[in-house]
Parts: C-alpha cells; structure tokens; sequence
C-alpha cells in the first residue's frame, strides 16, 4: 500500500492532497501505528527543513521518531576560508562581485559579511539567476565581473550553461568563482563518521532530478542504510517516512523514489552533461565536515581564463567559525540548532552569528521561526 501511494502523486488532486491537513493527519497516524522502537532519520536539503519545520510536521511525528537536520544548505555548507576569499574580491580595486542574496550575509573573519563591504563601497550586486552576472558583464566592460557559484547539483548545470555563455560572447572581464558542491560524496562522509547515528536519510528532490537514484545506492549497499527521495509538501515527506520505516522494519535496505512526478530513477542526463562539460570533480572544502574527495566541482582545464580562483590571487585566510559558533555541529546533525550557546540569545536570524542563521535554507532559522519546543 505504501509503495502504490507514491506513484500517485502526479495529478493536480494529488497534489492538493499532499497539503491537505485531514489527509497528513491520517498518514501521521499510520507512523505512530508502525513505529515500535527509536528511529533517527535526517534530510540532507534546506527544502526538506524549511517543509518540516514550516509545516509543523514535527508535531505529529511519533515521540520516538527524530529529525536530524544534515549538510543540505548551500550557503551554510560553504566554508569560512571561501567567505574570506569572496571579501577579498568584494574590496579588489575594479572587480563587482555578483551573487545570489543569501550569501550577502554570511559573517566571514570579524564578523564581516559582504553586505558590510557592499556598505563599505564595494561593488556587490544580488543576483536571482546567473544569466544576470553575464548582463553585468556586458554592460559594464570596464568591470571584472565575478559571479559567486554556490550550490549544489541542482543549480550547477544553469552555471555551466552560463559559462558557456560567456565564452561564445569572448566576455574576458567575467570569472566564476566555483563553490559548487556534491551531495553523495557529502553522504558517504557522514556515514564514515562513527559519532553519526542515524537510520535513514530523506534524499533532496531537487538534487535528484538531475542525478536519478542510482549514485544513492551505496547508502543501502555499503552500509545498510535505507534512504528515500522525496517531495517537498507535508504529505509527500509523510509518505517518504512511511516508506523509510518499513524499510527498516523489513530489515531490507534500499533506495526508494517517493518523487515520482518529477524525479526519474536515470536523472536528467542532458543537465549533467552540460554540467560535466564545463566542471569536473575535485576536493572541497566543507564547514563541519572538512576536505571531502572529490565532493566539488571546479572548473576544468579549458575553462580556465574563466577560473576567478586562477584569475585573481586569494589568500583564503580565516578558516575558522566563529568563537562559540557550533554551525558546523549542526550540519554533521551532532547537535540540534537549540544545543549551541550562541542560538536565539548572540545568533538571530536579525542578528546572525553562523550561516545556518543566515540562510533561508539554514536549520538554525528553521528551528527559531518555527520550532516550538524552544518557545
């Protein structure tokens, strides 16, 4: 029954049915009848967190049943010695830096942030796509534009097909600064870690429409951790549970599609070829998690007049987080936001500290806006 709820989801009366509060209500009944023993499940996707969170869903899963919040937010996965670099292009005489909103305000050493440059006079510009940092370029030539790439699988093939862009344009005053991330390697991170205990993982929809099933099937495989992709309405992470929980339960780990109506088990290979055509894997660097092998992508060989990390020279200094900040706790899921000091007393979202605070995306502003035990 749990599996043929799934494929469902794809008509409009679907749909209104997986936010429909009498319909959640009975499926969060069927995970009280089913759960008989602690199960610690996480999300690795700033949606997921935003829709748990937002949704109230946490007050209807059973006592034993435990969200933790995992590396899915961009922004906060970003690591301090990258913010410091993009401070040191933000003040670089003749550069505009160009980025998505969210990345404004993350604090870097001291406290700064780009919005405080931008105050300070340097040239920082909101973006909303990255076609618009290449329009940037165009109408100001005198400028090197640098667009800030952060990410993960889901925004890096629109960066590379603006790249491409760029170069037929033979734009020689744009770069692209690549902090683009990917989210399998970030997961075998995890479970390689003795100290994270989870059950199961809730997989990022958006993530897995460009990358399909199959580069998950190690969690099972490997480790005997059942995961699910799911959708983002209360009803499709419901049903995502349910289908974790019996998974566990059977003893049978697998990967499973609750996402049926937008994710396909092979991806979107047209995105990933467009994205492995301008990209290639490599180490990053992750707050909380450290260097992961090959878990980001950087520009490769061919591209590298666009590399601003080739481009401009960056010392990349203040790696740290900041005193008392616990963000990169969070991310590993070893502590929930309200376990760090520094959370709704010197860290608000007003006021942020840590860019799990900051983001729209980020655990720590979900559980301030909308957790109630911390009320």
């Amino acid at each position: 029954m749990i599996y043929n709820m799934a494929e469902k989801n794809n008509t409009a009366a679907d749909l209104q049915e997986l936010s429909d509060p009498g319909y959640c209500r009975g499926l969060a009944q069927r995970l009280h009848r089913m759960l008989d023993s602690e199960v610690s499940f996480m999300e690795v996707c700033g949606t997921h967190t935003m829709s748990i969170f937002g949704s109230g869903l946490r007050t209807l899963f059973p006592a034993g049943l435990h969200h933790v919040s995992g590396p899915g937010c961009p922004v906060c996965v970003t690591h301090a010695s990258d913010i410091s670099a993009f401070l040191e292009l933000a003040r670089t005489k003749g550069v505009t830096l160009a980025s998505f909103g969210d990345m404004l305000r993350v604090p870097g050493p001291g406290g700064e942030s780009l919005k405080s440059a931008q105050a300070e006079g340097a040239s920082v510009r909101i973006c909303y796509s990255p076609y618009e940092a290449v329009q940037l370029a165009e109408s100001h030539p005198e400028q090197e534009v640098v667009f800030l790439g952060v990410g993960f699988e889901t925004t890096a093939p629109a960066v590379a097909a603006t790249l491409e862009m760029a170069r037929s344009k033979d734009l020689g005053n744009f770069s692209l600064y690549s902090c683009h991330k990917l989210i399998p390697p970030a997961l075998e991170a995890l479970v390689a870690n003795s100290g994270i205990q989870v059950d199961g993982f809730l997989l990022p929809g958006h993530v897995s429409t460009v990358i399909g099933t199959e580069p998950y099937r190690f969690l099972a495989r490997d480790h005997g951790i059942p995961a699910v992709v799911a959708g983002f309405e209360p009803g499709d992470i419901l049903q995502a549970l349910l289908l974790l929980l019996s998974r566990i339960k059977s003893g049978d780990p697998d990967v499973d599609n609750q996402y049926t109506r937008a994710v396909k088990p092979q991806g979107n290979a047209r995105a990933r070829e467009v994205m492995y055509q301008v990209f290639e894997p490599r180490d990053a660097l992750w707050r909380g998690l450290g260097t992961i092998p090959y878990s980001g992508l950087g520009l490769r060989e061919e591209y590298a007049v666009w590399d601003a990390e080739r481009r401009f020279t960056l010392s990349r200094t203040g790696g740290e987080d900041p005193p008392g900040c616990r963000c990169g706790e969070v991310l590993q899921g070893a502590i929930q936001p309200r376990d760090c000091p520094l959370f709704g007393r010197a860290c608000t979202p007003a006021s942020p500290v840590g860019p799990c605070m900051v983001s729209s995306e980020g655990s720590c502003a979900a559980s301030y806006h909308y957790d109630l035990d911390i009320l």
